[in-house]
């Protein structure tokens, strides 16, 4: 961005910061963007239409029948919340246009709910500048954990845990060597690389290959002749669900059957409906949730029925799915920090009343916990594998050896 739009940028997030000296005067709170007597604004930027739009499409669902549900009971300290979500189609400068409209033309007290690694990483230096909270991201990229930034809200975890966690199950329970990767060419697959990579030093090892594709895709031929030239044991895809069914297509076509790991952000339903008739690959992918499926899942979490019964209320033709639940904790989240900022909101307070969140539960294996340097809420990892059009959640990693 030009040095003399980033200062006129930086003159208009000053005026909107909205942290005054005097929290509870009648001053400050007009001050405070996005925020009115009766409504609290958020803006979430998300692919709702192109290659990645399932993503954004389920995401924004969770998120909204709970905003529904609170603001059909009144609201939280008697605000409504509203979120307006603007389609940037996983592109980066699209979501980079949606930011900043959101900032400076729609005042919004808040970020929300933004999907994906490379547009999300492209907003970091305009939350900065604006000093505008962002809470509930669909990626686990590091760039977002580390170095710290208050002003980003972390829920699920991190790409590295995930893909940490994948390995350890891999090389411990299943004896695995040979590993590949394939991963996007952009910021979120050089994130999964790089954590497989890490991951895998801690046992003596690394890829047997790496090889990429391009992002908004599905030319993986190249990925899959090196690949498959290497006859790994499995192979780890970090990319989106359209790119790595095609992988598992033709890499199955040349008799290549590893076994397959794959990180949340895939999108475990859109993968599992492109590879349904291909019964005999072994996929099995991690999660940042737990099922939504099953009559066991809803007899765990309290979240889980809650999402399920909310859903069915809201959008009685939508299935429950991993995404989803995740828009909708994120939900859950935004609401209890409202909740403890009391009436006088601010987003400095925001801030402070998140990091005030201890052992917040959402069901027996679900607890949010967060800190003034610690703004990553979850840190447990569940693993799912493909079974016929579904991913079910995977408890015996022995049957794998079969």
């Amino acid at each position: 961005m030009p040095a003399k739009k980033i200062f006129i940028l930086a003159l208009a997030f000053g005026l909107l910061a909205g942290c005054g000296n005097d929290p509870t005067s009648s001053a400050h709170r007009q001050e405070v963007p996005g925020v009115n007597s009766t409504t609290i604004l958020l803006g979430s930027s998300m692919p709702l239409s192109g290659h990645a739009s399932y993503l954004g499409t389920q995401t924004r669902i969770g998120a909204q029948i709970y905003l529904k549900h609170i603001n059909n009971q009144g609201g939280v300290h008697g605000r409504k919340i509203k979120m307006i979500a603007r389609d940037d189609q996983y592109d980066p400068p699209q979501c980079l246009a949606n930011t900043q409209r959101f900032i400076i033309r729609d005042k919004v007290f808040a970020l929300f709910c933004y999907v994906g690694t490379p547009t999300t990483v492209k907003i970091l230096p305009m939350i900065k500048e604006a000093r505008i909270p962002l809470l509930g991201m669909f990626t686990g990229a590091n760039a977002l954990r580390e170095p710290f930034n208050p002003y980003l809200i972390n829920i699920r975890p991190s790409y590295y845990r995930e893909t940490e966690s994948a390995v350890r199950h891999l090389v411990q329970d299943l004896g695995l060597e040979r590993f590949a990767v394939f991963y996007q060419y952009d910021a979120y697959g050089f994130d999964g690389l790089t954590g497989t990579e890490l991951a895998l030093k801690e046992f003596g090892l690394s890829p047997v290959a790496r090889s990429s594709y391009t992002r908004g895709t599905t030319k993986v031929e190249k990925a899959v002749r090196e690949i498959v030239a290497t006859d790994a044991q499995a192979v780890f895809m970090i990319g989106s669900y359209n790119p790595c069914a095609e992988f598992v297509r033709q890499a199955a076509s040349k008799g290549f059957h590893p076994l397959y790991y794959t990180v949340s952000f895939v999108g475990a339903e859109e993968l599992a409906r492109r590879l349904q008739d291909l019964p005999q690959e072994r996929v099995i992918m991690s999660q940042v949730v737990p099922s939504p499926l099953g009559p066991d899942s809803r007899k765990k979490s309290q979240a889980v029925r809650e999402y399920t019964r909310l859903l069915q209320k809201y959008h009685p033709r939508e299935r429950p799915n991993f995404v989803g639940l995740e828009g909708y904790i994120n939900a859950r989240v935004l609401v209890e920090g409202l909740r403890r900022c009391g009436r006088d909101l601010s987003r400095k307070e925001f801030i402070s009343a998140i990091e005030s969140i201890k052992g917040y539960t959402l069901g027996d294996d679900m607890q949010i916990k967060f800190g003034p340097k610690d703004h990553q809420g979850l840190k447990k990892i569940y693993f799912t594998l493909l079974k016929g059009n579904t991913f079910v959640p995977l408890t015996d990693w022995d049957s794998l050896k079969k």
